[in-house]
């Protein structure tokens, strides 16, 4: 019995990761999609969007069952309660690419992305799709120095972020509204993206040490979600 419990524990973390590399497949092509305007494979990640949603709900499924028939404790209860809430997350991040789809679909067959801002949006699907790999790595190693050093990436995500405001707000800026609206809300999928890969690594330490990175004490609050 206890055996079969604890192969329960590894398959939920098994579907975790497999979620989360399905996400990081999701952004790839979205962005491939956006940057080339390509209609069949934006339709492709709209479409497989459910896919994702439900291996979430068969994640939640198993693991609320395991909190009300086994009632795990210490590493146990912070793997089951992790996975839930790394599951929410690895969602967010298919919806986000599903955001991202939307966008080259709407747009077709025209662009949506002036010449000027290409580079930066071919940048931000690299490290997202990295992030994602990354993620996905560190939910099966449970690598914590790994976890941890995902931030850096993460880093340069928000640098180009905030860098496209400046971008969009100078004065040379010849494309009109709608480009910098799409422009502005794209960037913010992507750097909301590699924020939800982040809080996934962040559970991946809270499994094994006990702690959230950055909580340090009652009332500090562990992270945002």
């Amino acid at each position: 019995m206890r055996e079969a419990y604890h192969d329960q524990l590894g398959h939920l973390a098994d579907q975790l990761a497999d979620m989360c590399g399905m996400a990081g497949v999701a952004m790839e092509r979205a962005t491939t999609s956006l940057l080339g305007a390509d209609l069949a494979l934006a339709e492709q990640v709209i479409g497989d969007d459910t896919k994702i949603d439900d291996v979430r709900a068969d994640i939640e499924e198993q693991a609320y069952a395991l909190l009300a028939l086994q009632a795990p404790v210490a590493t146990d209860l912070r793997i089951v309660l992790a996975v839930i809430h790394a599951a929410e997350s690895v969602e967010r991040m298919g919806d986000l690419a599903l955001h991202v789809a939307k966008a080259a679909r709407r747009r077709h067959p025209n662009p949506v992305l002036p010449d000027t801002v290409r580079p930066y949006f071919s940048e931000m699907g690299r490290i997202a799709v990295e992030l994602a790999r990354e993620a996905t790595d560190i939910i099966r190693t449970q690598d914590v120095a790994r976890a941890r050093s995902l931030e850096d990436a993460d880093d340069a995500m928000d640098d180009l972020h905030r860098h496209l405001f400046t971008v969009i707000m100078d004065k040379d800026w010849a494309h009109g509204v709608p480009a910098a609206v799409d422009t502005t809300l794209l960037g913010r999928f992507y750097e909301r993206f590699a924020d939800h890969a982040v809080s996934v690594a962040k559970r991946t330490v809270f499994v094994v040490t006990g702690r959230m990175p950055g909580y340090h004490g009652s009332g500090s609050g562990a992270e945002s979600t």
